[in-house]
Order: C-alpha cells, then structure tokens, then sequence
C-alpha cells in the first residue's frame, strides 16, 4: 500500500476537525500552525485547504485568510429543499427492496431515539436520525440519486450543529414520522407516496427551524441574548 502524501494527510486531520466540531464555522486556518503540529511545511497543508475551499467547507479572503465556511439561512433553506427532493426519491425507490431485518433495524433506532427524548442530546439525535434514515435510502437501485443524497447529507454535516437544538419540540414529531414511514413500507404502499411522505418528513423540520427563526428574529432587538440565538438558528445547517 502506498504511503499516504503529506497533503493527503494534512487533508485528513483538517477534515475530521471540521466535522467532529472541533474547527467551527468561522475558524481561522493558519498554515504554520497545523504544519508544526504535523512536522511538515505549508506546502501540503495549502494544498489540503485549497482541496477543502473546492469542496466549499473552506473559504478564502482576502486580509483574513483560510476559514472555515460560513453557512448562511438561505444555504440552509436551498440544502434542505434539495435533499428532500433526492432523499424522498430514494426512500421511495429503495421501499420494494427494503427487508423485514432492515425494518427491525430501523425500529430499533427509532426507539432508541425516543427513549433518549427524556435526557436529550441534539448531536446524538442528530446521529440517529442519520443511521434511521440510511437504512432506508441505502437500498436505492439509481446510484445517481445516492450520490445526491450522500452529498446533502455532507452539506447537512458542514456546520455540525443540530436544529433539534433549536426546536427540540420537533424531535418528537420525527419519531412519530419515521414510525409511519415504517408502517407504509411494511404494507407495501406504492413507492410514490412513501416517496411523498419521506419529503414532507423532511420539510417539516425546514419549516420548525424557519419559523423558529422568524419569531425570534422580530424579538432580537429587546433581547441581545435571543438575537444572538436567532443568528446561531438562521445559520443552522443541520441534519434532522
């Protein structure tokens, strides 16, 4: 096996920081810095963060430098619109291949899920609300509609927060909706309404966030503290 680059490598560890978390939106890349810790020069390590600012995880100014990319509400909105489009066509096309051990799989995250509601914790719903939804859409027959659903699932990961952080009350509503997604695969429901309901599970969270963020938009201006919580939802790209 070949050794990996020194670019490869400095990729890797800028990546898992940026999606574990510990690089935030904002982050400032400083080429010297990273290049000590990994015992190489800038070279590589502008190399790995010019690869990133491709993939639009990183972005460039001038006077700033290299940070970690902001996402904006209608980033968030556009994201969302999209992967509920690509992943409502999976889930629907995967539903005739789906199995009755993939059914209990999924139930069984599903429960998991709701029994967490009691002591909640956004990130790790987040996390299963991912492993729920891929048991069901990894059975899609077009590769293509896949790769457009692994995409937004990427871009969803980008900002690593949870919106449930914002409107845990929308956690409850998901389980409810994945249980009768369950149930109309199970029954053998045409794949175009298991499609429909995939979305619309999907654009009812858009709406909680959005609305969310409208109320406590026009509240910011008494209250510093809900503005800044506003800002942190309007920039919210999360899974869901």
């Amino acid at each position: 096996m070949a050794a990996e680059s020194k670019s490869e490598t400095a990729y890797r560890l800028i990546r898992d920081r940026i999606d574990s978390g510990q690089y935030v939106p904002g982050f400032r890349l400083v080429l010297a810095p990273i290049a000590n810790e990994l015992g190489m020069s800038v070279v590589p390590v502008r190399e790995a963060i010019r690869r990133l600012e491709a993939e639009q995880l990183v972005t460039f100014e001038r006077n700033v430098g290299a940070q970690v990319s902001l996402i904006k509400e209608t980033e968030y909105l556009h994201t969302m619109q999209t992967l509920a489009l690509v992943e409502g066509a999976a889930t629907g096309l995967a539903a005739p291949a789906v199995t009755p051990d993939q059914i209990r799989r999924a139930r069984e995250v599903n429960r998991t899920m709701r029994d967490s509601l009691s002591a909640f914790d956004p990130q790790r719903f987040t996390e299963l609300n991912l492993e729920f939804h891929a048991i069901l859409f990894e059975a899609c027959p077009n590769p293509h509609i896949l790769d457009l659903v692994h995409r937004g699932w990427n871009r969803m990961k980008v900002l690593r927060n949870s919106s449930f952080s914002f409107v845990p009350g929308r956690a409850q509503e998901s389980v409810d909706e994945h249980e009768r997604i369950l149930e109309l695969i199970e029954q053998g429901t045409d794949p175009l309404e298991i499609e429909l309901a995939a979305r619309a599970h999907r654009t009812a969270t858009l709406d909680a966030v959005l609305a969310y963020s409208e109320e406590h938009k026009h509240h910011g201006g008494e209250d510093p503290a809900a503005e800044r919580t506003a800002s942190a939802a309007r920039e919210a790209v999360a899974a869901h």
